[in-house]
């Protein structure tokens, strides 16, 4: 009940205080929910949250090279802690702030099975992923084919994506029949909104936990405060569970 009436008094302080702007680096798969977001976090306190949406592994080159984000939401806790560890971020500002799920999607309906058999079955011909290398999703991915031991069988199918935004494009698009998403840019009203598709179990690849930290450019921004303060109250969360993810 402290660490609530807390939080909620620094999201009150922040709006209180003269209105300043956050840029904020954000893991593709999270990007419907955090414009929601951004846009509940404004008219809380009057700060504005500057998003730009892209794959992990690419925004730690960047970061590492001066981009001046103040926020990191990653698509991992990986990244986060290497940050901190290499003071490119702020040693205990990070949190999970959402565990996301992978998904076997395909625009068409009734492509996927409820039990994902169409990989082992099936008869396609392009199978989208993110890249393992940049995009934890594509690194979930390649975890989940190992584990049902597919991963040579269907790497010649493979259609890779630089993040899993990209990824669902080319699944959208029709340029790959099926790929691995995230749960969260395919969910709606706690259902699959189109197409088919197959809900992978979580113990076919690690937890997908997401952390968010504060970059060093950003530990004097009054907004950047504000934004992790917001992360974590029961409006900012109510949006994150309806998108699919879990705590």
């Amino acid at each position: 009940m402290l660490r609530k009436l807390i939080g909620c008094c620094l999201v009150l302080l922040a709006g209180s205080s003269f209105a300043d702007e956050v840029q904020v680096a954000v893991a593709a798969n999270f990007a419907a929910p955090m414009k929601q977001i951004a846009l509940a976090f404004e008219q809380t306190t009057g700060h504005k949250a500057l998003l730009s949406f892209g794959a992990t592994g690419k925004f730690y080159a960047q970061i590492k090279n001066a981009a001046p984000f103040d926020i990191l939401l990653a698509a991992d806790q990986t990244t986060p802690t290497q940050l901190a560890q290499e003071q490119a971020a702020v040693a205990g500002s990070q949190f999970t702030y959402a565990i996301g799920k992978l998904v076997l999607w395909s625009a068409a309906a009734g492509l996927v099975d409820a039990q994902g058999a169409i990989l082992k079955h099936g008869s396609f011909a392009h199978l989208a992923l993110a890249s393992p290398k940049q995009a934890p999703y594509g690194a979930a991915a390649l975890e989940t084919l190992t584990a049902l031991n597919l991963v040579k069988e269907l790497s010649p199918k493979f259609v890779q994506g630089e993040s899993i935004g990209q990824t669902y494009t080319f699944v959208a698009t029709g340029n790959a029949e099926l790929g691995f998403v995230a749960l969260s840019q395919v969910w709606e009203n706690n259902q699959i909104k189109s197409g088919s598709a197959w809900i992978v179990p979580e113990n076919l690849y690690a937890p997908l936990r997401q952390d968010a930290i504060l970059l060093k450019h950003g530990k004097d921004n009054s907004a950047a405060l504000a934004l992790l303060a917001y992360l974590k109250t029961d409006a900012a969360k109510n949006i994150i569970r309806s998108y699919g993810y879990r705590f």
